[in-house]
């Protein structure tokens, strides 16, 4: 019985762990984001500061990217002009944090990290180091990355589920920007074609891979922002995440442990009310009396 109730605690916590994973981490992620939210009000260069030497950034930055063929992640050969700064050192906060992306449809709401490395995209979305900062401007693109389909977080996994006419929201240092969806496609690792600026467009593409635990393609997902921002989103953007759910993988978790130690309660209750089984001694064998012979007798 206890190795019974043993294997179904197993089982329990094998079933529950992608959920409970997921949540926590979406607990983690949100409390990141909430502290960067606070500290853009103390960065230092300031915000305004920091916003204008990223769109200077963005004036001289010429962009070329490319999808590295069997990874999770693009890889960009743009290369900024001469003047425009060092990457790394535009859009700094306290946390690291360079933006935040929403996308409600899908209830993503992550942190935004420069670049595109492995442990970079295990704590939020990346930026792709080549493309325009998401800071909004004509001609400009900014690549997000996401990973999908991990068991310890959501990530972009529900990405695919994005059509024209949905929207996501990019807020960087207190600057909103919301993108409608215009175009969604699944392209081959080396098609580029739809990842350059356009002339007085001001466009955004989210990236993750497909199909899940094979990654040999791209979905692509591009938006044009939208003017003016709507209030509803520029509201949301300046609150706290709210995607966090409610832990109901804790509720069913419970629930059955519950169910595990009852079942070794009332086992262990019938087990001690079932009678005694008599005991029977095994009966003696007796061993057979063989007379013996009295030798003095046979000697007269």
């Amino acid at each position: 019985m206890l190795i019974t109730a043993f294997v179904a605690v197993i089982g329990a916590t094998v079933l529950t762990y992608s959920s409970a994973a997921s949540w926590l981490s979406s607990v983690n992620q949100s409390q990141v984001v909430k502290t960067y939210q606070a500290s853009v009000n103390h960065a230092v260069p300031t915000a305004a500061e920091q916003l204008a030497a990223a769109d200077h950034y963005n004036a001289l930055l010429s962009s070329g990217v490319q999808v590295e063929a069997n990874t999770r992640k693009p890889v960009s050969d743009g290369k900024p002009q001469s003047g425009a700064g060092n990457y790394w050192n535009e859009l700094t906060s306290p946390t690291g944090i360079m933006s935040r992306i929403q996308i409600p449809k899908i209830g993503v709401d992550l942190p935004i990290y420069h670049g595109t490395s492995d442990q970079t995209l295990l704590k939020g979305a990346g930026h792709l180091e080549g493309t325009s900062l998401p800071v909004g401007g004509e001609g400009t693109l900014s690549v997000i990355t996401g990973h999908r389909g991990l068991a310890e977080a959501a990530m972009f996994t529900d990405l695919d589920q994005i059509q024209p006419g949905d929207t996501f929201t990019i807020t960087t240092f207190g600057r909103v920007l919301t993108y409608r969806v215009f175009d969604t496609r699944v392209v081959e690792p080396a098609d580029t074609a739809s990842l350059h600026p356009k002339d007085g467009r001001d466009l955004a593409t989210l990236i993750t891979c497909t199909p899940l635990g094979i990654n040999s393609h791209r979905i692509l997902v591009t938006g044009e922002r939208v003017y003016p921002t709507p209030k509803a989103d520029v509201a949301a953007a300046h609150a706290n995440p709210t995607s966090v759910s409610f832990p109901w993988w804790a509720v069913f978790y419970s629930g059955g442990l519950a169910l595990i130690g009852a079942y070794v309660w009332w086992g262990g209750r019938l087990t001690a009310r079932m009678p005694a089984l008599p005991r029977h001694p095994g009966k003696r064998t007796r061993r057979a009396h063989i007379p013996t012979r009295d030798n003095s007798a046979s000697a007269s």
